[in-house]
């Protein structure tokens, strides 16, 4: 993992609007072409509506017009480093294979690396659909 996606995913933390929770996240991904791409948690008084820091770097991967994700990194200060949630999991399934590694980080250090498939053993994928 490069530290360079982490101190990206640290840096856009600061930006997460976070009024009801008061906890920030930070996500920054890596492409096949190289280009990272950033997001932070956004909040809203209607809890369900808010968006997570990996599904916003998702979005902005997929606005730039790329779909492939290479590494990802997310951070939060919390006492572990905190996986992306089940919705997340899923999204990043959509566009990572399962050997893409994904680092989970806290502000204070701590690191806990894990790929797709261990993130999310058994995915719902396209296969899943065909006839």
């Amino acid at each position: 993992m490069s530290e360079d996606l982490i101190a990206a995913a640290r840096q856009v933390r600061e930006n997460a609007y976070a009024p009801h929770s008061g906890f920030r996240v930070g996500a920054a991904l890596r492409t096949v072409s190289g280009v990272v791409h950033v997001g932070c948690n956004v909040e809203n008084v209607a809890y369900p509506e808010g968006t997570c820091a990996e599904a916003g770097a998702i979005a902005a991967m997929v606005a730039a017009g790329e779909r492939e994700i290479a590494e990802i990194a997310v951070i939060a200060d919390s006492p572990a480093p905190v996986p992306p949630c089940g919705g997340c999991r899923q999204k990043l399934a959509e566009f990572a294979g399962g050997e893409v590694p994904v680092v989970m980080a806290t502000t204070g250090g701590a690191r806990l690396g894990m790929t797709v498939a261990e993130l999310l053993p058994g995915a719902f994928t396209a296969g899943h659909m065909e006839r």
